[in-house]
């Protein structure tokens, strides 16, 4: 590399040592298939003198078999399966610098079915370049990876029109592609969104200006590197809330007690006063260590140890605060799921959650909504499938630590993790905390999911409502029961006598449908029970005519058994019945 050779060849120790100041500033580049992303990272390495000569000497043998100079694109797309595709499959990192900054490239796929690649090359980001064709226009995909994006908190939005030489460098084709994409932004969460009209291939307006394009530059347009340069990024950083998760106690010898941690958020000094969670224990920060020494402050992300004027007991999860300055403490919270794994969701199953420094177990209790990746609005969903996201309800066996990810990206992302394969199946980002009165479905500790338990049973959880007198209903209860299990039901006939409040029925009910069980009440539901049945399947089946409204506990035992079969058909037919 020839990019600083001078300073190199005279003083590598300063070369470093300035290297080793630089800002870093980490950007990803989507946007639709085939809209140059490749080509402008790769541009964009080979200008600022990014490119070892071995690599460049490859990237020119290959691109003679395609009859170009240089394919700029092979410089990222390093799979096999992606040359010969011609397509970005994983993520591929790159990194260069320039005398003002040093960066951090994440090249992302474009396909849709590569959306858990395009959110973990997003996750760290603090800018986001979104490609546009300008022969195409603003592209379903192209609003797509915008609004993820935007999800996963990243704060600065470029948008490059690229290939501005094949529609003549057209300045009104520009502001078309600009105005309906602003419109767009407007529903989405950037600081700000700012359009470069570009050619990749060529390199105009990359790294240098582009005389083509005169009524850019002469508006007061930045070339992209300019922009890279320039967009500040500390403001972005929380300095506000510190957040110190405690990875490791150091304990080398019977005079020295220290805290190891990457601080999360924020800033620390010398003599602060600190807050252990979860214990609400406080102490002083005496000292705070590094491998060069001791320091004064700390801030965001550096990684020290911190030792406390008090014994105070602290372990590994644990986390140190302001005490004016809290997260939230939970083990009920909503957040944005983006699945990655080929197994779907599974509801109530126990998984492994990675906040900070803690493995905890916790299920996924509900699938709120689900966002359409084509509409980018929220629909229905019963759970989640490869590369989808939705918005889910979460339990954690134990408290969390968590802040909103839209306030701390630090502490309001985690991972999820199956508890068997040890597989990252999904990526979160917190939304809320939600305050529980009652305790969740089943066994807090179970590792039974309602999926496996709809599994082996054959069929899925469902409260059957015989509405009427308890007395007249409870022998056609009976007789439903009978006619289910008969049909390889697991059936339960209960009725008030069984629970004389509306609590006592609701946890008997509750129990009964985490085991996978059909219950067939006699008489009317508690308000508090169909208050609090979510989202379990729930029927109050016509039990007549309107002539004869209801079969009386008199009838014959062959009228009761008839209605019973009438009854169970008509759950059947409804959907009410199934898997």
């Amino acid at each position: 590399m020839s990019h600083h050779s001078e300073l190199i060849e005279q003083d590598i120790e300063a070369y470093l040592e300035q290297h080793q100041s630089k800002e870093l500033l980490r950007f990803v580049a989507v946007g639709s298939v085939d809209d140059g992303k490749s080509t402008l990272i790769g541009r964009l390495l080979h200008d600022t003198h990014g490119v070892y000569e071995d690599q460049l000497s490859a990237v020119k043998r290959a691109s003679k078999q395609a009859d170009v100079e240089i394919d700029f694109s092979l410089f990222t797309d390093g799979l096999k399966a992606e040359r010969e595709q011609g397509i970005t499959i994983d993520v591929a990192y790159r990194y260069f610098s320039t005398e003002k900054r040093k960066f951090i490239i994440a090249d992302t796929p474009g396909h849709v079915q590569y959306t858990r690649n395009m959110a973990t090359g997003a996750s760290t980001a603090n800018v986001a370049i979104i490609l546009i064709d300008a022969r195409l226009g603003v592209l379903q995909q192209s609003r797509r990876h915008a609004y993820i994006a935007s999800l996963l908190g990243i704060p600065h939005l470029f948008v490059c029109i690229n290939k501005m030489d094949l529609v003549d460098y057209d300045q009104q084709r520009f502001e078309t592609i600009r105005g309906e994409f602003t419109e767009f932004a407007r529903r989405l969460g950037f600081k700000d969104v700012t359009f470069i009209p570009i050619s990749a291939l060529r390199g105009h307006n990359v790294v240098h200006p582009a005389e083509s394009m005169r009524w850019y530059s002469d508006a007061g347009g930045k070339t992209l590197l300019a922009h890279l340069e320039t967009v500040p990024i500390a403001e972005d950083r929380n300095l506000r809330d510190m957040r110190f998760p405690v990875q490791y106690v150091l304990r080398p010898n019977l005079d020295y007690r220290g805290f190891a941690g990457q601080i999360a958020s924020g800033r620390i000094q010398c003599g602060d006063e600190v807050l252990v969670l979860p214990s609400l224990r406080t102490s002083r920060v005496k000292s705070i260590d590094t491998f060069d020494g001791s320091i004064e402050e700390a801030f965001a992300p550096m990684s020290v140890t911190l030792r406390l004027e008090d014994e105070v007991d602290v372990s590994r999860g644990d986390m140190l605060v302001h005490a004016s300055e809290r997260p939230q403490v939970a083990q009920d919270f909503d957040a944005m799921l983006v699945w990655m794994s080929e197994t779907p969701l599974d509801l109530g199953r126990s998984y492994f959650i990675k906040h900070t420094a803690q493995y905890v177990r916790a299920e996924v209790q509900e699938v709120l909504s689900h966002t359409d990746l084509e509409t980018l609005e929220p629909t229905p969903a019963g759970g989640l499938e490869l590369n989808e996201i939705g918005r889910v309800r979460i339990r954690a066996h134990r408290p969390l630590f968590i802040d909103s990810y839209a306030r701390n990206r630090a502490t309001g992302a985690f991972i999820v993790i199956d508890s068997v394969t040890n597989d990252t199946v999904a990526a979160g980002m917190i939304a809320d905390s939600v305050q529980r009165g009652s305790t969740s479905m089943g066994d807090d500790h179970t590792q039974v999911s309602a999926g496996e338990r709809r599994r082996r049973l054959g069929h899925a959880p469902a409260l059957i409502e015989l509405a009427g007198d308890p007395s007249e209903m409870k022998s056609l209860a009976f007789a439903v029961e009978r006619v289910l299990f008969d049909r390889n039901y697991v059936a339960i006939s209960m009725g008030p006598e069984q629970a004389h409040t509306p609590e006592a029925a609701w946890a008997t009910i509750e129990r009964l449908l985490a085991l996978g069980a059909v219950v067939v009440w006699a008489g009317e539901l508690p308000d508090l029970v169909t208050q609090r049945l979510g989202s379990h399947r729930h029927a109050k089946p016509q039990l007549g005519t309107g002539e004869q409204p209801e079969a009386p506990a008199a009838a014959p035992r062959a009228d009761t058994d008839a209605l019973a079969e009438r009854v169970v058909e008509q759950l059947t037919t409804s959907g009410t019945l199934g898997v």
